[in-house]
């Protein structure tokens, strides 16, 4: 299954013919596993330029932690967050950078100040006028599944049908978004690993992914140090969930994932190189 190429500023993302690497730099001073390591513009900036030089496609800035019980921030503190961080790198990266927000306003000032995607962990349902937005601005959007917010997802995991279920709520969402104007080769989804899921439901969208990437887009995975990791190795150390992460996305590398959204780039990206070779078909 081949997707339209994504073209962001001197970078192509030709789906299919290798995996692309998301490097995460929460500017939060409560994110599960780097909360308050980069939440000054010089440390984000000097972390964008180390995540670039080990392999990153793409930087993704955050402003507003998801891990469970994270508490939401206002509007005007995420912009104090997000908006210089984004101006700084883009002084000196030509990198892709998505802005993950939820937050419509946060969206539009991003890209003005130098964004290029938006990531929405919501499936833009939080606000309305987000995919409005985004079809004005002209620009990729990245739509994830979970249930309820950080303060309640994980009491939502109750599933009838877990992929079933999955695939119906990315569908609503694609068809929404295409409803409000957003092209669809620019639209990427995100099964939300993590995001009111289960150990054992994380673990089966890892085995199933092929049945999410047939819904006809760009798919992203995030499996970086999350939690189900932490259990399986009984690890409660984020930062000691490293091969434990590279494992997980070698695991979505062969169910067909596009993007990845990883901590640290160079381990995990090393053992995605492996898997490509393994796994990519440039005939897809």
């Amino acid at each position: 299954m081949s997707f339209s190429t994504w073209n962001i500023r001197n970078h192509s993302f030709i789906w299919g013919t290798r995996t692309y690497l998301m490097g995460v730099i929460n500017v939060t001073p409560d994110s599960f596993s780097d909360g308050g390591q980069f939440n000054s513009v010089e440390a984000a900036t000097r972390q964008a330029k180390q995540l670039v030089q080990a392999g990153a496609d793409i930087l993704d800035i955050g402003g507003q932690s998801t891990r469970p019980q994270a508490e939401d921030v206002s509007l005007s503190a995420e912009l104090e967050r997000v908006i210089p961080v984004i101006e700084a790198i883009r002084t000196s990266l030509d990198t892709p950078i998505s802005v993950d927000t939820t937050k419509a306003a946060v969206a539009r000032a991003a890209i003005a100040a130098g964004a290029d995607i938006v990531n929405d962990i919501s499936g833009a349902v939080y606000e309305e006028a987000m995919l409005p937005t985004v079809a004005e601005l002209d620009v990729p959007i990245i739509l994830m599944h979970m249930r309820g917010t950080p303060q309640t997802m994980q009491q939502m995991t109750d599933y009838g049908d877990l992929i079933g279920e999955l695939k119906d709520f990315l569908q609503q969402r694609v068809t929404a978004a295409i409803s409000c104007g957003i092209k669809p080769d620019k639209i990427a989804l995100d099964p939300g690993i993590g995001f009111a899921k289960t150990y054992e439901q994380n673990l089966e969208i890892l085995r199933r992914l092929p049945e999410l990437r047939a819904i006809g887009y760009p798919l992203l995975v995030g499996p970086s140090r999350k939690s189900f990791i932490g259990w399986i190795l009984n690890q409660p150390d984020p930062k000691q969930r490293v091969w434990g992460t590279a494992a997980a996305s070698c695991a979505a590398i062969a169910g067909g994932s596009d993007i990845l959204r990883l901590h640290d780039i160079r381990e995990v990206g090393e053992a995605c190189r492996v898997a490509d070779a393994i796994w990519r078909h440039k005939s897809e």
